[in-house]
């Protein structure tokens, strides 16, 4: 149970530092597109050349990085435009999409993917996705975006974790992670794929004591039981 909880702390860590954004002496030393990415100046992006609109700061950052930790939804289109590459991985090896999937910023996500860029990109020192990332933090509305885009439902990261599992092993177990699993559940994901122990989804939320997930794993087990996406209401805390 410790190195789990050890495990857990060092997962939601990784995410938050991984997730910084440039900080604000990194932003005032910014020159050219990374300047212009990060106070949204999209009109300084025309005519620029490849070069430039996949060049990197000293962090690894494309502009298209920094305009997404910016939300500069204008700016990226300006970039996609300019030929920006849309999967580039920065040093902790996060694409824009999973910036903006552990961001929660589901805006930014909808450009990013009508724009073209990848939902099932291999992302971070876990090998995982931004479909796993936004599970593990019960980003309901992001899972339902990258699930629409064709995310990998079933991506086994370098953990041996799923979506699904991570929805039950890092989650709360409170409604907006049981609109995760719900949602997952509905697409098709695998409930029976396990863990490196051999436990699946359902052992593990029943270990837990995540009885409303349960309930959720068993009706998907049912033959006569047709998994459906759940109204955001219509799922129960814990009874």
């Amino acid at each position: 149970m410790k190195s789990l909880l050890a495990l857990w702390l060092s997962l939601v860590t990784g995410l938050a530092t991984a997730q910084v954004g440039p900080s604000a002496a990194q932003a005032a030393a910014y020159a050219g597109l990374h300047a212009a990415a990060w106070r949204g100046d999209a009109a300084a992006v025309a005519g620029s050349d490849r070069a430039a609109v996949d060049a990197r700061d000293g962090h690894g950052r494309t502009p298209l990085h920094v305009a997404t930790f910016a939300r500069r939804h204008e700016v990226i289109r300006a970039l996609a435009r300019a030929g920006a590459d849309l999967g580039a991985l920065e040093d902790d090896r996060y694409d824009a999409v999973t910036i903006a999937a552990v961001a929660d910023d589901e805006a930014t996500l909808a450009v990013l993917l009508e724009l073209g860029a990848d939902a099932g990109l291999t992302t971070s020192r876990y090998d995982g996705t931004a479909l796993i990332a936004a599970a593990h933090l019960g980003h309901d509305g992001i899972v339902r975006q990258l699930i629409a885009a064709g995310a990998p439902l079933d991506h086994v990261n370098n953990l041996h974790w799923t979506a699904l599992i991570e929805a039950v092993v890092l989650g709360d177990g409170g409604p907006r992670h049981q609109r995760v699993v719900q949602d997952l559940l509905a697409a098709g994901a695998d409930a029976q794929l396990p863990d490196r122990e051999g436990r699946t989804p359902m052992t593990l939320a029943r270990a837990r004591g995540y009885a409303p997930m349960v309930r959720q794993f068993e009706a998907a087990a049912s033959p006569r039981v047709r998994q459906r996406p759940v109204a955001r209401e219509s799922v129960r805390g814990d009874d």
